[in-house]
Protein backbone atom coordinates (compact mmCIF):
# COMPACT_ATOMS: atom_id res chain seq x y z
CA UNK A 1 0.00 0.00 0.00
CA UNK A 2 2.92 2.34 0.74
CA UNK A 3 4.34 1.64 -2.74
CA UNK A 4 0.96 2.42 -4.33
CA UNK A 5 0.84 5.73 -2.51
CA UNK A 6 4.26 6.75 -3.86
CA UNK A 7 3.27 5.88 -7.43
CA UNK A 8 0.07 7.90 -7.04
CA UNK A 9 2.03 10.92 -5.72
CA UNK A 10 4.47 10.70 -8.61
CA UNK A 11 1.66 10.55 -11.18
CA UNK A 12 -0.23 13.40 -9.60
CA UNK A 13 2.88 15.50 -9.85
CA UNK A 14 2.87 14.96 -13.58
CA UNK A 15 5.63 12.39 -13.69
CA UNK A 16 3.64 9.92 -15.89
CA UNK A 17 0.97 10.06 -18.53
CA UNK A 18 -2.62 9.01 -17.78
CA UNK A 19 -2.32 5.61 -19.56
CA UNK A 20 0.90 4.75 -17.75
CA UNK A 21 -0.71 5.59 -14.41
CA UNK A 22 -3.64 3.25 -15.04
CA UNK A 23 -1.30 0.38 -15.89
CA UNK A 24 0.69 0.94 -12.75
CA UNK A 25 -2.49 0.78 -10.63
CA UNK A 26 -3.26 -2.70 -12.03
CA UNK A 27 0.12 -4.11 -10.97
CA UNK A 28 -0.70 -4.83 -7.25
CA UNK A 29 -3.87 -6.89 -7.98
CA UNK A 30 -2.01 -8.87 -10.61
CA UNK A 31 0.80 -9.62 -8.17
CA UNK A 32 -1.72 -10.82 -5.56
CA UNK A 33 -3.41 -13.13 -8.06
CA UNK A 34 -0.05 -14.55 -9.12
CA UNK A 35 0.86 -15.23 -5.51
CA UNK A 36 -2.41 -17.16 -4.92
CA UNK A 37 -1.82 -19.27 -8.02
CA UNK A 38 1.73 -20.17 -6.95
CA UNK A 39 0.69 -21.12 -3.41
CA UNK A 40 -2.39 -23.05 -4.64
CA UNK A 41 -0.28 -25.21 -6.96
CA UNK A 42 1.48 -26.68 -3.93
CA UNK A 43 -1.73 -27.86 -2.26
CA UNK A 44 -3.51 -31.25 -2.87
CA UNK A 45 -5.92 -31.26 -5.79
CA UNK A 46 -9.02 -31.51 -3.59
CA UNK A 47 -7.95 -28.43 -1.63
CA UNK A 48 -7.02 -26.07 -4.49
CA UNK A 49 -9.66 -23.44 -3.99
CA UNK A 50 -9.48 -19.85 -5.12
CA UNK A 51 -12.32 -17.59 -4.11
CA UNK A 52 -14.66 -20.61 -3.90
CA UNK A 53 -13.77 -21.90 -7.40
CA UNK A 54 -10.87 -23.35 -9.34
CA UNK A 55 -9.86 -23.33 -12.94
CA UNK A 56 -10.18 -26.64 -14.82
CA UNK A 57 -9.54 -26.97 -18.56
CA UNK A 58 -10.24 -23.32 -19.07
CA UNK A 59 -13.58 -23.45 -17.24
CA UNK A 60 -14.51 -22.59 -13.68
CA UNK A 61 -15.61 -25.55 -11.57
CA UNK A 62 -16.33 -25.79 -7.86
CA UNK A 63 -14.19 -28.12 -5.75
CA UNK A 64 -16.18 -30.51 -3.59
CA UNK A 65 -14.26 -32.03 -0.72
CA UNK A 66 -15.86 -35.21 0.64
CA UNK A 67 -14.69 -36.46 3.99
CA UNK A 68 -15.80 -40.03 4.65
CA UNK A 69 -16.61 -40.62 8.32
CA UNK A 70 -14.69 -43.30 10.10
CA UNK A 71 -16.55 -46.58 10.16
CA UNK A 72 -17.73 -47.46 13.61
CA UNK A 73 -18.30 -50.88 15.00
CA UNK A 74 -21.96 -51.94 14.99
CA UNK A 75 -21.67 -53.33 18.46
CA UNK A 76 -23.52 -51.42 21.10
CA UNK A 77 -21.40 -48.95 22.96
CA UNK A 78 -21.03 -45.34 23.93
CA UNK A 79 -23.97 -44.10 25.94
CA UNK A 80 -25.95 -47.32 25.61
CA UNK A 81 -25.40 -49.97 28.20
CA UNK A 82 -24.89 -53.23 26.34
CA UNK A 83 -25.06 -55.54 29.33
CA UNK A 84 -27.05 -54.86 32.43
CA UNK A 85 -28.08 -56.85 35.50
CA UNK A 86 -30.97 -59.23 34.92
CA UNK A 87 -29.79 -60.58 31.57
CA UNK A 88 -27.05 -63.12 31.16
CA UNK A 89 -24.44 -62.48 28.47
CA UNK A 90 -25.34 -63.77 25.03
CA UNK A 91 -22.89 -65.58 22.84
CA UNK A 92 -20.59 -63.23 20.99
CA UNK A 93 -22.09 -61.84 17.83
CA UNK A 94 -20.47 -62.68 14.53
CA UNK A 95 -20.66 -61.50 10.98
CA UNK A 96 -23.86 -62.57 9.24
CA UNK A 97 -24.05 -63.51 5.59
CA UNK A 98 -27.23 -62.82 3.64
CA UNK A 99 -28.51 -63.98 0.27
CA UNK A 100 -27.66 -60.85 -1.72
CA UNK A 101 -23.97 -61.13 -0.89
CA UNK A 102 -23.96 -58.34 1.68
CA UNK A 103 -22.09 -58.91 4.91
CA UNK A 104 -23.48 -57.65 8.18
CA UNK A 105 -21.47 -57.17 11.34
CA UNK A 106 -23.19 -58.20 14.55
CA UNK A 107 -26.49 -58.78 12.77
CA UNK A 108 -26.84 -55.14 11.74
CA UNK A 109 -26.66 -53.59 8.29
CA UNK A 110 -27.70 -50.53 6.35
CA UNK A 111 -31.37 -50.63 5.41
CA UNK A 112 -33.29 -49.12 2.56
CA UNK A 113 -34.82 -45.77 3.55
CA UNK A 114 -38.32 -46.90 2.56
CA UNK A 115 -37.96 -50.00 4.73
CA UNK A 116 -37.01 -47.90 7.73
CA UNK A 117 -39.90 -45.50 7.21
CA UNK A 118 -42.37 -48.37 6.87
CA UNK A 119 -41.54 -49.54 10.38
CA UNK A 120 -43.32 -46.88 12.38
CA UNK A 121 -42.45 -47.28 16.02
CA UNK A 122 -40.17 -50.13 14.99
CA UNK A 123 -37.08 -51.41 16.77
CA UNK A 124 -36.31 -49.88 20.13
CA UNK A 125 -33.73 -50.57 22.79
CA UNK A 126 -35.04 -52.05 26.02
CA UNK A 127 -34.92 -49.26 28.57
CA UNK A 128 -33.82 -50.17 32.07
CA UNK A 129 -36.31 -48.82 34.59
CA UNK A 130 -35.33 -47.14 37.84
CA UNK A 131 -35.54 -48.99 41.10
CA UNK A 132 -38.97 -48.99 42.69
CA UNK A 133 -37.47 -47.61 45.92
CA UNK A 134 -34.41 -45.55 46.80
CA UNK A 135 -32.40 -48.76 47.03
CA UNK A 136 -32.96 -52.32 45.74
CA UNK A 137 -35.85 -53.94 47.61
CA UNK A 138 -37.48 -57.29 46.83
CA UNK A 139 -40.78 -56.23 48.36
CA UNK A 140 -40.89 -52.92 46.48
CA UNK A 141 -39.94 -54.44 43.12
CA UNK A 142 -42.45 -57.28 43.47
CA UNK A 143 -45.25 -54.93 44.54
CA UNK A 144 -44.63 -52.75 41.49
CA UNK A 145 -44.84 -55.71 39.11
CA UNK A 146 -47.96 -57.24 40.68
CA UNK A 147 -49.72 -53.88 40.66
CA UNK A 148 -48.83 -53.41 37.01
CA UNK A 149 -49.98 -56.82 35.74
CA UNK A 150 -53.24 -56.90 37.70
CA UNK A 151 -54.62 -53.52 36.61
CA UNK A 152 -56.02 -53.43 33.05
CA UNK A 153 -55.10 -50.33 31.06
CA UNK A 154 -58.00 -50.51 28.60
CA UNK A 155 -61.66 -51.31 29.33
CA UNK A 156 -63.38 -53.12 26.46
CA UNK A 157 -67.17 -53.04 26.23
CA UNK A 158 -67.17 -56.16 24.04
CA UNK A 159 -64.84 -59.14 24.29
CA UNK A 160 -64.20 -62.60 22.87
CA UNK A 161 -64.19 -65.17 25.67
CA UNK A 162 -62.31 -68.50 25.59
CA UNK A 163 -63.90 -70.87 23.07
CA UNK A 164 -66.33 -68.23 21.77
CA UNK A 165 -66.29 -66.56 18.36
CA UNK A 166 -69.13 -64.14 19.07
CA UNK A 167 -68.39 -60.90 20.89
CA UNK A 168 -70.23 -60.33 24.15
CA UNK A 169 -70.05 -58.10 27.17
CA UNK A 170 -67.24 -58.95 29.60
CA UNK A 171 -68.26 -62.01 31.64
CA UNK A 172 -68.99 -61.63 35.33
CA UNK A 173 -66.84 -64.63 36.23
CA UNK A 174 -63.11 -64.43 35.81
CA UNK A 175 -61.91 -65.81 32.46
CA UNK A 176 -58.53 -67.32 31.67
CA UNK A 177 -58.05 -64.73 28.92
CA UNK A 178 -60.11 -62.22 26.90
CA UNK A 179 -59.71 -60.65 23.48
CA UNK A 180 -60.84 -57.05 23.12
CA UNK A 181 -63.58 -57.08 20.46
CA UNK A 182 -64.08 -53.39 19.82
CA UNK A 183 -64.76 -52.89 16.12
CA UNK A 184 -61.69 -50.76 15.54
CA UNK A 185 -59.45 -53.40 17.13
CA UNK A 186 -60.64 -56.41 15.11
CA UNK A 187 -59.78 -57.37 11.51
CA UNK A 188 -62.27 -56.15 8.91
CA UNK A 189 -64.98 -58.68 8.13
CA UNK A 190 -64.01 -58.82 4.45
CA UNK A 191 -60.34 -59.53 5.18
CA UNK A 192 -58.61 -62.70 6.32
CA UNK A 193 -56.98 -62.92 9.72
CA UNK A 194 -53.94 -64.85 10.93
CA UNK A 195 -53.48 -66.52 14.32
CA UNK A 196 -50.41 -68.17 15.89
CA UNK A 197 -50.29 -70.34 18.99
CA UNK A 198 -47.14 -71.43 20.82
CA UNK A 199 -48.02 -74.04 23.42
CA UNK A 200 -46.71 -77.44 24.52
CA UNK A 201 -49.37 -78.46 27.06
CA UNK A 202 -52.60 -78.18 25.07
CA UNK A 203 -53.68 -75.13 27.06
CA UNK A 204 -54.44 -73.28 23.84
CA UNK A 205 -57.49 -75.40 22.91
CA UNK A 206 -60.02 -72.65 23.64
CA UNK A 207 -57.89 -70.08 21.84
CA UNK A 208 -57.75 -72.28 18.74
CA UNK A 209 -61.51 -72.75 18.88
CA UNK A 210 -62.10 -69.01 19.03
CA UNK A 211 -59.76 -67.97 16.21
CA UNK A 212 -60.92 -70.88 14.03
CA UNK A 213 -64.49 -69.73 14.57
CA UNK A 214 -63.46 -66.30 13.34
CA UNK A 215 -62.27 -67.91 10.11
CA UNK A 216 -58.61 -67.13 10.70
CA UNK A 217 -55.67 -68.86 9.10
CA UNK A 218 -54.33 -70.69 12.16
CA UNK A 219 -50.81 -72.01 12.84
CA UNK A 220 -49.79 -73.90 15.97
CA UNK A 221 -46.17 -74.42 17.04
CA UNK A 222 -45.07 -77.25 19.33
CA UNK A 223 -41.58 -78.83 19.16
CA UNK A 224 -42.87 -81.97 20.91
CA UNK A 225 -45.68 -82.65 18.42
CA UNK A 226 -44.66 -85.66 16.32
CA UNK A 227 -47.64 -85.14 13.99
CA UNK A 228 -46.64 -81.61 13.06
CA UNK A 229 -44.61 -80.58 10.03
CA UNK A 230 -40.90 -80.04 10.44
CA UNK A 231 -38.73 -77.06 9.58
CA UNK A 232 -40.03 -76.79 6.00
CA UNK A 233 -43.39 -75.04 6.00
CA UNK A 234 -44.20 -75.07 2.31
CA UNK A 235 -46.73 -77.91 2.25
CA UNK A 236 -48.66 -76.81 5.31
CA UNK A 237 -48.70 -73.22 4.11
CA UNK A 238 -50.02 -74.20 0.68
CA UNK A 239 -52.81 -76.29 2.18
CA UNK A 240 -53.84 -73.56 4.57
CA UNK A 241 -53.56 -70.42 2.47
CA UNK A 242 -57.00 -68.91 2.06
CA UNK A 243 -58.67 -71.79 3.93
CA UNK A 244 -59.93 -70.04 7.06
CA UNK A 245 -60.41 -72.14 10.16
CA UNK A 246 -57.95 -74.86 9.16
CA UNK A 247 -55.21 -75.40 11.76
CA UNK A 248 -51.68 -76.10 10.49
CA UNK A 249 -49.33 -77.72 12.99
CA UNK A 250 -45.60 -77.08 13.01
CA UNK A 251 -42.90 -78.83 14.99
CA UNK A 252 -41.16 -75.61 15.87
CA UNK A 253 -40.55 -73.21 18.75
CA UNK A 254 -39.67 -69.59 19.37
CA UNK A 255 -36.08 -68.38 19.55
CA UNK A 256 -34.96 -65.04 21.00
CA UNK A 257 -31.44 -65.03 19.56
CA UNK A 258 -30.60 -64.49 15.91
CA UNK A 259 -28.43 -67.36 14.59
CA UNK A 260 -24.77 -66.51 14.08
CA UNK A 261 -24.78 -67.60 10.45
CA UNK A 262 -28.05 -67.28 8.63
CA UNK A 263 -29.58 -66.23 5.38
CA UNK A 264 -32.74 -64.23 4.96
CA UNK A 265 -35.66 -66.58 5.41
CA UNK A 266 -37.59 -67.19 2.24
CA UNK A 267 -41.25 -67.95 2.15
CA UNK A 268 -42.00 -71.60 2.90
CA UNK A 269 -38.56 -72.41 4.29
CA UNK A 270 -37.27 -72.05 7.84
CA UNK A 271 -34.73 -74.84 7.99
CA UNK A 272 -34.57 -75.04 11.80
CA UNK A 273 -36.80 -76.16 14.64
CA UNK A 274 -36.27 -72.90 16.53
CA UNK A 275 -36.71 -69.48 14.94
CA UNK A 276 -37.55 -65.92 15.88
CA UNK A 277 -41.11 -64.74 15.38
CA UNK A 278 -39.99 -62.40 12.59
CA UNK A 279 -38.40 -65.30 10.69
CA UNK A 280 -41.46 -67.49 11.13
CA UNK A 281 -43.73 -64.74 9.81
CA UNK A 282 -41.44 -64.16 6.84
CA UNK A 283 -41.33 -67.88 5.98
CA UNK A 284 -45.12 -68.15 6.15
CA UNK A 285 -45.60 -65.00 4.11
CA UNK A 286 -47.35 -63.09 6.90
CA UNK A 287 -46.89 -59.39 7.50
CA UNK A 288 -49.40 -59.32 10.36
CA UNK A 289 -50.45 -61.74 13.10
CA UNK A 290 -53.86 -60.67 14.34
CA UNK A 291 -54.04 -63.06 17.30
CA UNK A 292 -51.07 -64.63 19.09
CA UNK A 293 -51.14 -67.04 22.03
CA UNK A 294 -47.92 -67.90 23.87
CA UNK A 295 -47.16 -70.08 26.88
CA UNK A 296 -43.39 -70.26 26.64
CA UNK A 297 -42.59 -71.89 30.00
CA UNK A 298 -40.31 -69.15 31.38
CA UNK A 299 -38.70 -68.27 28.04
CA UNK A 300 -41.20 -65.43 27.60
CA UNK A 301 -39.02 -62.71 29.12
CA UNK A 302 -36.19 -63.05 26.61
CA UNK A 303 -38.66 -63.61 23.76
CA UNK A 304 -40.52 -60.44 24.72
CA UNK A 305 -37.23 -58.56 24.77
CA UNK A 306 -36.46 -59.81 21.25
CA UNK A 307 -39.88 -58.67 20.02
CA UNK A 308 -39.38 -55.23 21.57
CA UNK A 309 -35.88 -54.69 20.22
CA UNK A 310 -36.67 -56.12 16.76
CA UNK A 311 -39.85 -54.09 16.36
CA UNK A 312 -41.92 -57.24 15.75
CA UNK A 313 -44.77 -56.18 18.02
CA UNK A 314 -46.02 -53.51 15.64
CA UNK A 315 -47.29 -56.38 13.48
CA UNK A 316 -49.05 -58.24 16.33
CA UNK A 317 -52.57 -56.99 17.11
CA UNK A 318 -53.73 -59.18 20.03
CA UNK A 319 -51.40 -61.01 22.41
CA UNK A 320 -52.31 -63.56 25.08
CA UNK A 321 -49.29 -64.75 27.06
CA UNK A 322 -48.51 -66.43 30.34
CA UNK A 323 -45.68 -64.99 32.44
CA UNK A 324 -43.98 -67.26 34.95
CA UNK A 325 -42.54 -65.89 38.17
CA UNK A 326 -41.32 -69.05 39.90
CA UNK A 327 -37.76 -68.54 38.66
CA UNK A 328 -35.80 -65.97 36.68
CA UNK A 329 -36.29 -67.63 33.30
CA UNK A 330 -33.97 -68.74 30.53
CA UNK A 331 -30.81 -66.65 30.25
CA UNK A 332 -31.95 -64.23 32.94
CA UNK A 333 -29.65 -63.80 35.91
CA UNK A 334 -28.67 -61.48 38.74
CA UNK A 335 -29.97 -60.88 42.22
CA UNK A 336 -33.67 -61.30 42.89
CA UNK A 337 -34.10 -57.54 42.92
CA UNK A 338 -32.30 -57.19 39.58
CA UNK A 339 -34.45 -59.91 38.02
CA UNK A 340 -37.65 -58.22 39.18
CA UNK A 341 -36.46 -54.89 37.80
CA UNK A 342 -35.64 -56.60 34.48
CA UNK A 343 -39.13 -58.13 34.31
CA UNK A 344 -40.71 -54.74 34.94
CA UNK A 345 -38.49 -53.18 32.27
CA UNK A 346 -39.74 -55.78 29.77
CA UNK A 347 -43.36 -55.06 30.69
CA UNK A 348 -42.73 -51.36 30.18
CA UNK A 349 -41.15 -52.17 26.82
CA UNK A 350 -44.31 -53.98 25.74
CA UNK A 351 -46.38 -50.94 26.64
CA UNK A 352 -43.98 -48.63 24.80
CA UNK A 353 -44.42 -50.86 21.73
CA UNK A 354 -48.16 -50.16 21.74
CA UNK A 355 -49.59 -52.99 23.84
CA UNK A 356 -52.21 -52.18 26.47
CA UNK A 357 -53.30 -54.69 29.09
CA UNK A 358 -56.99 -55.58 28.86
CA UNK A 359 -57.22 -58.63 31.14
CA UNK A 360 -55.24 -60.46 33.81
CA UNK A 361 -55.80 -63.93 35.26
CA UNK A 362 -53.79 -65.35 38.16
CA UNK A 363 -52.46 -68.91 38.03
CA UNK A 364 -51.83 -71.41 40.78
CA UNK A 365 -49.17 -71.28 43.48
CA UNK A 366 -47.59 -68.47 45.45
CA UNK A 367 -43.90 -68.83 44.62
CA UNK A 368 -41.87 -65.96 43.18
CA UNK A 369 -38.18 -66.55 42.49
CA UNK A 370 -38.36 -69.60 44.76
CA UNK A 371 -39.73 -67.51 47.63
CA UNK A 372 -43.17 -68.14 49.08
CA UNK A 373 -45.25 -64.98 48.99
CA UNK A 374 -48.88 -64.44 49.95
CA UNK A 375 -49.68 -61.40 47.86
CA UNK A 376 -48.64 -62.80 44.47
CA UNK A 377 -49.09 -65.89 42.29
CA UNK A 378 -46.55 -68.02 40.48
CA UNK A 379 -47.92 -67.16 37.04
CA UNK A 380 -50.33 -64.81 35.31
CA UNK A 381 -52.04 -65.03 31.93
CA UNK A 382 -52.15 -61.55 30.43
CA UNK A 383 -54.19 -60.30 27.47
CA UNK A 384 -52.97 -57.28 25.50
CA UNK A 385 -54.20 -55.36 22.48
CA UNK A 386 -52.07 -53.16 20.23
CA UNK A 387 -53.53 -49.66 20.01
CA UNK A 388 -50.73 -48.13 17.93
CA UNK A 389 -51.09 -50.23 14.78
Amino acid sequence: MRTCARWWWWWSRGGLSLRSGVLLLLIPPLLLALQLLVVGSRLPEAARVWAGARELDGAVAFSVISIEPERRSSRRGGGAQSRWPGVEKDEEEEEVEVDDGERREGGRAYEDENEIQSRQGGPRALEVQRWAAEEPSFAAELSRIITYITRPQLNCSRVLSPGQAQATQPPAASAHWLLCAEDWLLPAADRSCVAYSFSMDGGDADFLKTVSGLGCEVHTFDPTNSNASGGHLGNSLASNRGDGGVVSQHKMWLEWRAPKKRRHKTRGNLGSVSQTLADIMAALGHHTVHFLYADLLSAEWRVFQNWIEAGTLQNVHHLVATVHLQWAGFEVGGTDEEVLRYWFSVLQGLQASGLKLVHSSAGEGHSVLKRTVTNAHSSYTLSWVNTQR
